[in-house]
Order: C-alpha cells, then sequence, then structure tokens
C-alpha cells in the first residue's frame, strides 16, 4: 500500500484549517489504498521520507521564506533521501499574513534539488483562509493521494 507522507508546519488557527483540509482530502473514502502519515516538520526524519511513496508539505510564509521548521526537515533529510526519492510525487500549501514568494521560491528550490514531481499547483493563501482556499486545500490533499493510488 502506498503511504502519503504529510509534512507540515501550524503554528496559528489559520495554518491548522488548511492543514485539516488537506489532510481531510488526502483521506477521503473515494481514494482507497493509500497510507496517511502525518508529522510535524520537527518530527519528520529522513526514515519518514523515504518510507513514503509522496508528499505533501504545508508552511507559513515567515520572514519573506518557508517557516524554520520546514528548512529544518528539508536539512535533515536532503542528503539522506537526495537520490533515493528522486521523481516522487509531492504537491504543497503555503500560509502568509500577505506574502508568500519567498516561501514559493524556497520550496521550489528544494524540492527541485531533491528531484521530487510536482502533481498539483501549489496553493497558496494570504490572510484569512476562505471557503475557496479551504476547497483548494482539500483539492490538494486529494489530488497528492490520488496519484499515488493510481500508481498501485
Amino acid at each position: 500500500m502506498p503511504t502519503l507522507l504529510i509534512v507540515h508546519h501550524t503554528p496559528s488557527p489559520n495554518c491548522q484549517e488548511l492543514f485539516e483540509a488537506v489532510v481531510s482530502g488526502a483521506e477521503t473514502p473515494e481514494i482507497e489504498g493509500v497510507r496517511v502519515v502525518r508529522r510535524a516538520a520537527l518530527a519528520a526524519t529522513a526514515s519518514d521520507v523515504l518510507e513514503a511513496d509522496g508528499y505533501l508539505l504545508g508552511t507559513p510564509a515567515n520572514l519573506g521564506y518557508m517557516s524554520g521548521a520546514l528548512k529544518h526537515f528539508f536539512d535533515q533529510v536532503y542528503y539522506p533521501c537526495l537520490d533515493a526519492t528522486r521523481g516522487r510525487p509531492f504537491g504543497s500549501w503555503v500560509h502568509g499574513g500577505s506574502d508568500v514568494t519567498g516561501a514559493l521560491r524556497g520550496l521550489d528550490a528544494i524540492t527541485t534539488g531533491l528531484g521530487w514531481r510536482r502533481v498539483a499547483e501549489t496553493v497558496t493563501v494570504t490572510g484569512t483562509p476562505a471557503k475557496t482556499d479551504t476547497e483548494a486545500c482539500w483539492e490538494l490533499g486529494a489530488t497528492v493521494a490520488a496519484s499515488l493510488s493510481a500508481e498501485v
């Protein structure tokens, strides 16, 4: 059974709302045969990444970049997972108060370096999430999970 690893940093109610929507989409009953594993960015390990078949990554945009927690996650897993995870599917979401450009640039640089394959557009949200934002996060979770289900 393929495993979808959701790595997130959810320090605020807004981030938590988006995270819950992503999880709900990934765990929708219509998508069968995918095990969903959730890890806080500071708790996720290289073993978690190596054992997973695809990834969802969530972060706030802090001071013009991804959260320090998600950056720490990447610092810990980058070289141990570099060759073994190339081509694996992923998706991401970013929440910011006003601008997420730097966080997107950092995520793109790291996931490109890892050779991961984006299977859904990044969901970006600024300010308080609207219903359309949580729906987009639900779709993100469902899309990445379905990409793993289809590979079975």
